[in-house]
């Protein structure tokens, strides 16, 4: 399981010109069940991901595919988490 921060970086200002792009990778993540909660990181930081059913390689390349991260509107990092408890909601991620 990874959690993934997408902080905004120098090329902040071409977002408006990306977001749809970006929308449609966070789309495509979340259809193929590898996103399971993306959301801001409040107060206008950038975004985060909680990503799993996926390999530390592949999610490499995933996010490194982000439109947001190719024109470095954001710089990625990917925290690598074993989890072992989870609520009754949660326990799927535990797989």
């Amino acid at each position: 399981m990874f959690i993934i921060f997408l902080k905004f970086s120098e090329n902040f200002s071409n977002a408006k010109n990306l977001i749809s792009a970006h929308n449609e990778w966070v789309t495509d993540g979340v259809n193929k069940g590898i996103f399971q909660l993306v959301g801001s990181i409040v107060p206008n930081q950038g975004g985060a991901i909680i990503a799993s059913n996926i390999s530390r390689e592949e999610i490499d390349v995933l996010i490194k595919s982000d439109p947001f991260v190719i024109e470095n509107v954001v710089k990625p990092e990917i925290i690598e988490i074993s989890p072992n408890k989870a609520s009754s909601e949660l326990q799927f991620l535990l797989k």
